[in-house]
């Protein structure tokens, strides 16, 4: 079962045009995500956090470590260094806004996890009057790009606009 979490996840801002608001990002669900294993590379034995093959029981060397993914019970796909860091985007710390849409012009079918986007510092002050200015302009969604850990995704704001 889903659960809500207070972590804040991520700080950035959120950005169109000459506006940027300070903003954290909390996940208003759990979830799990992909767990690199430490292997041996000679033998491709799982190794624990002190370094130790779980098989032999013997001390691995730094450099005998790999990151592999394991596919099949004992059987793993090993990524390079490289291949991990060209597989994840550069940090931009913003959420880019593209354009503002009602929100009948997107289904349901197409959002896929939930989070509260807060305003933080100075951003806390400006966030009502950007909020008061798109409700009466019928501007309820804005379609955006966030680039957060290792992905970039399409994000999609729905504002609360009990403040204003």
């Amino acid at each position: 079962m889903a659960t809500s979490s207070n972590r804040t996840l991520w700080k950035g801002a959120i950005s169109f045009g000459l506006v940027h608001i300070p903003v954290a990002l909390h996940s208003a669900t759990s979830e799990e995500g992909i767990d690199f294993d430490w292997l041996d590379k000679r033998s491709m034995d799982p190794v624990g956090y002190k370094r130790i093959n779980k098989k032999t029981g013997r001390e691995v060397e730094k450099e005998n470590i790999v990151k592999g993914i394991e596919y099949e019970d004992g059987k793993y796909v090993v990524l390079s260094q490289e291949e991990i860091s060209a597989a994840y985007p550069k940090m931009t710390q913003t959420i880019e806004i593209e354009t503002f849409v009602p929100d009948t012009d997107i289904p349901f079918v197409y959002l896929e996890r939930p989070y509260f986007v807060v305003p933080i510092n100075k951003g806390a002050r400006s966030t009502p009057f950007y909020a008061r200015r798109f409700a009466r302009l019928g501007v309820l969604v804005s379609l955006a790009w966030l680039s957060r850990q290792s992905s970039i995704s399409p994000f999609s704001c729905h504002p609360v606009l009990h403040w204003c």
